[in-house]
């Protein structure tokens, strides 16, 4: 009986499969969430996203599970392109998934 070899190559790429953590993007809400902690991080932004949506931090938190809420963050991202990248480059996630989580909530 012959032994299979196994390719090292091969054998790491599946070994990193299984060590990568899921993408929150299949998840709207949990993404839409990400990004908000994300937002919130700097207190800059953060003030620009009270002051854009209208939002209080009250109303924000009481808000969380609420999915109109969590697709104005992600609008608030998609309407500044730098911040739409920074983003997703933050969150590990491209920019299309966070449009597409917004698109989802939002529907």
């Amino acid at each position: 009986m012959r032994k299979k070899r196994c390719d090292n190559k091969n054998l790491q790429a599946r070994l990193t499969i299984l060590r990568e953590t899921p993408s929150p993007a299949a998840d709207p809400p949990t993404l839409a969430l990400s990004a908000l902690g994300w937002v919130l991080g700097d207190g800059d932004r953060a003030a620009r996203l009270l002051a854009l949506t209208g939002l209080t931090p009250e109303a924000l938190r009481g808000g969380l599970g609420d999915p109109s809420l969590l697709a104005a963050v992600l609008d608030f991202l998609c309407a500044h392109e730098p911040d739409l990248m920074a983003a997703a480059d933050a969150l590990g996630v491209s920019p299309q998934d966070l449009t597409g989580a917004r698109d989802r909530l939002a529907g």
